[in-house]
């Protein structure tokens, strides 16, 4: 190949957004973006875009598809899907853009969307982010023919949903049942180190519980966001009193700035080692 066409071809690579680690950041409800991205099974949030707009965020869609452009022309966007092109704010900005330029009653495929805007950049300040979880994903048929095949993608779907209810008590903490156990995964936005050092100091008072048979047994990275898990033997329901129990003492410990004890750095050097999977 010659000087000019490697030059040619380089010069015809689309651009690539940077990798951003913490992509929801600055978004309405942040940590609920992580968790119906994450591990929220089926649920849905309704964003303003600055034009009025309203779509849909999607924890699912059928197929597993990116968005799509209802035939009523509304927009749905899909969370948990495979792209990631560096910046997945990027992402889902180009899918709401490209769905807004898509035939109703279609769906949206992903595409490298290139460097441009990002949903931060296409969201009305003002707007809410509302999460409702669903027992199952039946609002995909909502007022449409599901003739189409989206009945049995959602009998398969309804069949391996795991229950899961959302605290209210709380900013998003998540109450899940796998099989005989039970857990809540509590997605958080303080810092890191300051958080890891909170749970230290709280771990070593015995306060890091939620109430009698819960245990913090680790936590999970999700897009910059650190997120604790508990695990229990009460319904959900039980655990809204004690959740904001903890929300003060947390508080309260992550205001303390004196430097740990050797027993709280040991404690800290512990949870650190406790990455879970769940």
């Amino acid at each position: 190949m010659g000087k000019k066409s490697r030059i040619k071809n380089k010069a015809a690579k689309k651009e690539r957004m940077p990798f951003v680690a913490r992509t929801f950041e600055g978004l309405p409800g942040e940590a609920d973006w992580v968790a119906l991205r994450e591990f929220v099974p089926s649920a849905t949030a309704t964003i303003t875009l600055t034009t009025g707009e309203k779509v849909k965020i999607c924890s699912l869609l059928p197929g597993n598809g990116a968005g799509i452009r209802r035939p009523d022309g509304e927009i749905w966007v899909g969370l948990q899907v495979a792209h990631n092109f560096g910046d997945i704010s990027r992402d889902l900005a180009h899918v709401i853009k490209t769905a807004g330029e898509t035939e109703p009653g279609n769906p949206v495929r992903m595409t490298d969307p290139g460097v441009g805007p990002r949903v931060q950049d296409l969201i009305d300040p003002a707007s809410s982010f509302d999460v409702t979880v669903h027992e199952g994903f039946d609002y995909w048929i909502e007022d449409v023919d599901s003739s189409d095949g989206t009945a049995d993608l959602l009998a398969d779907a309804n069949e391996t949903i795991a229950p899961t209810v959302k605290l209210s008590s709380v900013e998003a903490a998540y109450w899940t049942e796998m099989g005989p156990q039970r857990f809540l995964r509590w997605v958080m936005t303080h810092d890191e180190s300051d958080l890891l050092d909170a749970l230290a100091r709280l771990r070593v008072d015995d306060a890091d519980r939620l109430g009698d048979g819960t245990k913090l047994i680790g936590h999970f990275r999700a897009h910059g966001l650190l997120v604790p898990v508990w695990e229990f033997e009460h319904d959900a329901a039980d655990l809204e009193q004690p959740a904001v129990e903890f929300e003060k003492r947390l508080a309260k410990a992550l205001a303390d700035d004196t430097p740990l004890t050797p027993e709280q750095r040991s404690a800290r050097s512990a949870l650190i080692s406790r990455q879970v999977q769940v």
